[in-house]
C-alpha cells in the first residue's frame, strides 16, 4: 500500500512539471503576458514569472493545476481544429465571437469563460 502511495506522489510531481512546461509553451504560442496568463490561471504575475523561468511548477490537485489542464485542453482542441496554425489560433482567440458573447482571449480569464470556450471548441470539433 505504501509503495503505491509513493508511486502516486512521484507521478503527481511529474505531472506538475509536465503541465508547467506545456503552459509555458502555450503562453509563447499565444503571446500571453505574465498578467494575462496569471488571470487565466489564478496566479500572481510574479508566480507566472517564476513559472516561465522554470523555478515554479504546478502542484496536482490545486486550483491553478486544474485551470492549467483546462487551458491545455483548449489549446489541444484548437490546435487540432486549426491544423497547428498558431497565427490562426491567435486570430480566433482575438476575434469577437457572437456565439460565445465576446473575444475568447478575454473570456478565458474567468473560470466559467475558460470552461465555456473549451467546451465550445470541443463541440465544434465534434461537428467537423
Amino acid at each position: 500500500m505504501r509503495a503505491r502511495q509513493k508511486l502516486r506522489t512521484k507521478a503527481g510531481t511529474g505531472d506538475g512539471l509536465l503541465v508547467a512546461n506545456a503552459v509555458q509553451r502555450i503562453a509563447e504560442f499565444w503571446n500571453l503576458t505574465n498578467e494575462g496568463l496569471g488571470q487565466i490561471l489564478g496566479l500572481s504575475g510574479s508566480t507566472v514569472s517564476r513559472l516561465r523561468s522554470g523555478s515554479w511548477q504546478f502542484q496536482p490537485g490545486t486550483k491553478s493545476f486544474e485551470l492549467a489542464q483546462y487551458l491545455l485542453r483548449l489549446f489541444r482542441s484548437l490546435d487540432a481544429l486549426l491544423g497547428s496554425d498558431d497565427e490562426a489560433a491567435r486570430s480566433w482567440l482575438a476575434a469577437d465571437n457572437r456565439e460565445l458573447g465576446g473575444r475568447p482571449i478575454e473570456l478565458i480569464r474567468t473560470i466559467r469563460g475558460l470552461s465555456d470556450v473549451a467546451d465550445y471548441v470541443d463541440d465544434y470539433r465534434a461537428r467537423v
